[in-house]
């Protein structure tokens, strides 16, 4: 698997999120954008990791940073989780996951000593600019807004 490299400028995409509302990349100009991929709403890990992130939103926002969660969820399983975590930043919803495939994230998985294509834990930082500054891969979900944070603060 081989993900987008660093410095790379990150084509617009859009996809709609968990209010069924058509969100662009490009909405985004003149910030950073952390876009965070995860596998699959409501689960625990993917609950951990969303309700950090929803409370450091102002932390993120005096770095000048917007969220966008990506998964293969539909939008109606994304608005449920929206609603029961009260998350504050855009879940979009990648069913085909032609993002998760542009972004070199989707790929063969193992857990339970099954084997399964499916979309890996990976945060992409995308600078002011557009291109890809820095990548998460290496993290806990309970330890994701930590590793964002001192990122950011470095």
């Amino acid at each position: 698997m081989e993900f987008l490299p660093l410095g790379t400028q990150v084509s617009d995409f859009t996809l709609n999120n968990q209010n069924d509302e058509a969100i662009s990349l490009s909405q985004f100009a003149g910030k950073k954008v952390l876009v965070y991929f995860y596998p699959k709403a409501m689960t625990p890990g993917c609950t951990v990791q969303a309700q950090h992130l929803r409370d450091i939103k102002e932390e993120l926002e005096a770095h000048n940073v917007v969220v966008l969660g990506v998964s293969p969820d539909p939008v109606k399983r994304l608005a449920k989780f929206a609603q029961r975590d009260e998350l504050n930043f855009h879940l979009l919803s990648d069913e085909d996951h032609a993002i998760a495939d542009r972004f070199g994230i989707w790929g063969l998985k193992k857990f339970a000593g099954r084997e399964y294509e499916g979309i890996h834990r990976i945060s992409f930082m995308i600078s002011e600019s557009g291109t890809v500054d820095h990548i998460f891969d290496k993290f806990k979900t309970k330890d994701h807004h930590t590793a964002i944070l001192s990122h950011l603060e470095s």
